[in-house]
């Protein structure tokens, strides 16, 4: 599959850390040449958190190779060369590209044969420049930064393989990867980041705290959640059932699979078939006479909710008073990810799905629009997401009919709406083009955990095709038939993307109303009447819903408390003979040490307090 290529308003779209990143390749391009001069480039833009440059070489560059690349590095930089552009012909561009000259520091004997593909593939019309720091000169749309020694604090970080243009059937090439800030401290701080990152690795963390598997026999991207992962998706879910409630919303349940003719009825079949797994065929006896011959009838497991939804909007007479009308589920979905993109928690085959389909009149999809992004912002509240960035995406108009459905004008219509909301709200968003859902545009919430790890956690979604493509109309207050528009959401995700996100978010450190275990009884040893004073604790506890256990083994009280820290269990009871006469416990969090004693009934009355008020 190729990968796609950046317009050059795409490119003129760049930020200030894209441009020096940019740039960085180019110094890295240069850096290389200087030291094995047969170096053919391919393609070396930024990236998020970098940039890499694709080489064929001979030599297999290693991380060993680094140190005397970046040294080079260094040179280019400190010689603080501009960045010179320069606006070709089609033919001088070809030119250079016979004569070796592109991506490379003179004239060689062999073709800049990756360049010359690059130009031949050009649209025609479209300008043609090179860009030039030092002896450097290559085929580029840029933008970059003023010179060189504008590049400021640079890493390279590590060495891939990648094929041409991303087509398996082309040439493979050495993909090169660095990244790069405008000082040294924020370079430090990425790298800081990246090691604390390490240590909150949900994969990581999920195992050691016993929150989910993942098992060969079960299928690779088929995760099971364990009994302490049980809690924090009932927690979640309560979460959303409260929430929806008290925001209108209607909760429903749909099956996990479905005709293949629903799903060509919505059109994801054909725009989506790569994601679905493969049908199940069935033969079904149309009646129940014998002589009656039987259908072949295609089953899909379910890949996404909305159009069981759109069926249970159209099973009732609907009129305008009944809008808008949202309905809520957990839905179980089931995407065909590819095996080497399947990652942990966050790109998964099965998913629960904090799915709702809101449908309205056009005169109310400001408010509701609204409303779904309040939630949003309540939810990050909730959970101590400070930074976060709506990505709203819009349709590419030569793509009509191929990757998004032939409606332009409507199109137009629910981008405008779409993003006046957007900014009527004041809420932090960009718009990137050509990654709308294929029935309308969409929003990508971009959100950052607490050490600055970047994750997509939601989406919101906008639909003017689907309710036309199953006939969804209510009747007006003129008793004529109209078409509502139909707003997608899903504010917390699905259960595994979110969980692993909230896993790296707070290490493994839930709060109090989400922890998996929120309470764990220490005895110091095992005394009759301790343990009967801690089961009644214990039965106290467990009688308010809370998640509370006893520590049941006869070890010294040392090693009960290093196995309650090790599994992040958020409060401790410590309780001794003094305890127990006291009618106390002595309490220990997670992270902050002893607390000290405290009469029961407060440290119990605390803990429900703030576990019904979902305290951070």
């Amino acid at each position: 599959m190729n990968e796609d290529r950046k317009t050059l308003d795409q490119r003129a779209q760049m930020t200030d850390i894209e441009r020096l990143r940019h740039s960085a390749s180019h110094v890295l391009a240069t850096a290389i040449l200087k030291i094995w001069p047969e170096a053919q480039f391919a393609a070396g833009p930024p990236v998020e958190n970098g940039f890499y440059y694709d080489v064929d070489l001979g030599h297999r560059i290693s991380p060993g190779d680094f140190e005397k690349i970046e040294a080079e590095m260094k040179k280019e930089i400190k010689a603080n060369h501009p960045f010179e552009r320069m606006e070709v012909s089609r033919d001088e561009a070809l030119d250079l590209g016979k004569k070796g000259r592109l991506a490379a520091l003179s004239d060689r004997d062999q073709p800049s044969k990756f360049k010359i593909d690059i130009i031949e593939n050009i649209p025609p019309g479209e300008k043609i420049s090179l860009y030039r720091n030092g002896d450097f000169i290559d085929l580029c749309a840029g933008p970059h930064v003023m010179r060189t020694g504008n590049i400021g604090a640079f890493k390279l970080t590590s060495v891939a393989s990648a094929y041409y243009k991303g087509d398996e059937k082309n040439p493979q090439l050495q993909r090169v990867y660095g990244t790069a800030f405008k000082t040294k401290k924020e370079l430090d701080d990425y790298f800081a980041m990246l090691e604390e990152g390490k240590k909150r690795d949900h994969r990581k963390l999920g195992k050691e705290l016993e929150i989910y598997i993942i098992d060969d026999d079960v299928g690779p991207g088929l995760p099971m959640w364990l009994p302490r992962g049980g809690a924090i998706i009932d927690e979640l879910e309560k979460l959303a059932r409260e929430t929806e409630f008290a925001a209108g919303y209607q909760r429903v349940r749909t099956p996990h699979i479905a005709r293949e003719v629903l799903y060509k009825k919505s059109g994801h079949l054909p725009y989506y078939a790569e994601s679905i797994f493969p049908p199940m065929t069935l033969t079904e006896r149309l009646d129940s006479t014998p002589q009656q011959l039987n259908d072949s009838t295609k089953y899909y497991l379910k890949a996404m909710n909305c159009p069981h939804h759109h069926k249970l909007f159209a099973a009732v007479p609907r009129s305008y008073r009944d809008l808008p009308l949202r309905l809520a589920e957990y839905g179980t979905c089931y995407r065909y990810e590819q095996s080497g993109e399947l990652f942990g928690l966050m790109r998964v085959r099965s998913m629960q799905m904090n799915d709702a389909h809101l449908y309205m009149t056009p005169e109310q999809f400001e408010a509701e629009f609204n409303g779904v992004n309040q939630m949003y912002l309540n939810y990050f509240k909730l959970f101590g997401i400070e930074r976060y960035l709506m990505r709203f995406s819009t349709h590419d108009p030569s793509k009509l009919g191929q990757k998004f459905v032939d409606e332009p004008e409507l199109w137009k219509q629910t981008e405008v709406m779409t993003r006046n909301v957007l900014k009527n709200s004041g809420i932090n968003y960009v718009e990137v083009a050509n990654e709308a859902a294929f029935y309308g545009p969409k929003i990508d919430v971009q959100a950052w955990s607490v050490i600055g790890r970047e994750f997509s956690i939601a989406t919101n979604q906008v639909d003017f095709a689907q309710p036309r493509r199953f006939n969804l109309v209510y009747k007006d207050k003129d008793n004529t038939e109209k078409t509502p528009l139909c707003i997608h959401r899903a504010p917390l995700g699905t259960h595994e993307r979110f969980i692993g996100f909230l896993i790296e978010h707070y290490a493994g450190n839930f709060p109090l109303w989400l922890s998996p275990e929120q309470v764990r009884i220490l005895t110091i040893g095992d005394d009759a009447k301790l343990i009967e004073y801690s089961m009644s604790i214990l039965n106290e506890l467990r009688g308010h819903q809370v998640r509370a256990e006893i520590e049941k083994s006869t070890d010294q009280i040392n090693g009960k408390i290093q196995r309650a820290e090790q599994m992040k269990v958020h409060t401790m009871f410590v309780i001794g003979k003094r305890d127990m006469e006291a009618d106390a416990v002595s309490v220990r969090i997670h992270g902050k040490g002893n607390l000290g004693a405290k009469p029961r009934s407060e440290v119990i009355a605390d803990i429900l307090s703030s576990i019904k008020e979902r305290r951070a």
